[in-house]
């Protein structure tokens, strides 16, 4: 079996292969092309993700920098999903992620993992397990998801927090490890910050 093939079925194998790495660096090189681009050129971000990402729906788009170890090729967006600058989507596995989703600025989405014997980890070997985030999903500043983790949909991950576990749908969750704080409910249907009333009759 090749290490092509073991990184596909979640095994442990060896990143720095000569064939994995001639499938992965043109797509870092795309990567670099793509953080070069101005913040007005919309449609060439938005061609960019079209071509590169494993799927990607409409209306998607990322403040830059951009960081991605395969350039995305193993990201799935869904529509309407909004990134912040600085994002890294550690991409040797895949990351599924859904409609309306937002990211906070400095947030990181690893699927790549090492062994904790330190012989295997000193040979440079990893393993790969996909994260998945559900629709509406807001993950705040500077957030980190580990390999292996779902995020149930409407779900708020505070700023800073550490996931290393499953996450609940709609629920509100912080902290390092993170944890479910509490359920999302009518007080924030009603205010948007503390006691900051939503004045819906105005955002229509």
């Amino acid at each position: 079996m090749s290490q092509s093939e073991r990184m596909k079925q979640g095994l442990i194998y060896n990143p720095c292969d000569e064939e994995i790495m001639i499938k992965q660096i043109p797509f870092q090189d795309k990567l670099w092309e793509f953080n070069q681009l101005k913040p007005s050129d919309r449609k060439a971000k938005e061609a960019y993700m079209k071509e590169v990402f494993a799927e990607c729906g409409d209306h998607c788009y990322i403040e830059l920098p951009f960081h991605a170890n395969y350039g995305g090729s193993h990201v799935h967006f869904g529509n309407y999903v909004y990134a912040n600058s600085n994002l890294t989507l550690v991409d040797d596995g895949h990351i599924f992620v859904g409609d309306k989703v937002m990211f906070g600025p400095n947030v990181t989405v690893a699927t790549a993992n090492h062994p904790i014997d330190p012989e295997l980890r000193a040979k440079g070997l990893q393993y790969n397990r996909d994260v998945h985030i559900g629709e509406n999903v807001w993950i705040g500043a500077g957030a980190v998801i580990v390999p292996g983790v779902t995020i149930g949909k409407n779900s708020v991950i505070g700023a800073g927090s550490v996931v290393t576990k499953d996450i609940p749908e709609n629920v509100v969750a912080v902290g390092n490890p993170c944890r479910v704080m509490r359920e999302i409910g009518e007080h924030d249907r009603e205010y948007y910050y503390r006691l900051d009333k939503i004045d819906r009759e105005n955002l229509e």
